[in-house]
């Protein structure tokens, strides 16, 4: 009886690591809140945003302009951004996108751009270089922002 009881445990310990791993290396898709603001992790980034591990110049892989937003839970001037950026995926709806990465998360991609600073917020134009903005910028500062740097309009 012992040694079933052994054997059904091994035979279920390998069954949930063999299903970690393989939980582990599937692809991210992102996460897309109610507004349709998507959040990134290192996978996502790299399949919708820029594959930066294979790439050194920068070439965006999106359909729309967009803004990327590096924030952490922690950070007071993150939270006080976030309910704007979803506002404006909402009034600019189909013209842009809005992406988060959880710097607290998502460590390694954070460091790969170098953020040190948050809120960071990158304007990723169609054809240019992205933009980056350090701190918390009010509503009328973005929507100007994305008509400047971005060309889009609502």
């Amino acid at each position: 009886m012992r040694k079933k009881l052994s054997v059904f445990l091994f035979s279920a310990i390998l069954l949930f690591a063999g299903v970690q791993k393989i939980s582990a290396t599937e692809p991210s898709e992102g996460k897309t809140s109610e507004s349709g603001v998507i959040t990134l992790d290192k996978a996502a980034f790299i399949s919708q945003v820029f594959d930066y591990e294979n790439n050194s110049n920068w070439d965006y892989k999106g359909d729309k302009p967009a803004i990327l937003d590096f924030y952490a839970d922690w950070c007071g001037p993150c939270r006080k951004l976030s309910p704007l950026l979803e506002e404006l995926q909402g009034e600019y709806a189909g013209k842009l996108q809005v992406y988060k990465v959880d710097t607290e998360k998502s460590k390694e991609l954070a460091a790969a751009f170098g953020i040190r600073s948050l809120p960071t917020i990158v304007f990723i134009p169609m054809n240019e270089e992205p933009r980056a903005v350090l701190g918390y910028v009010p509503k009328e500062q973005l929507t100007k922002m994305i008509t400047d740097i971005l060309k889009v309009s609502k």
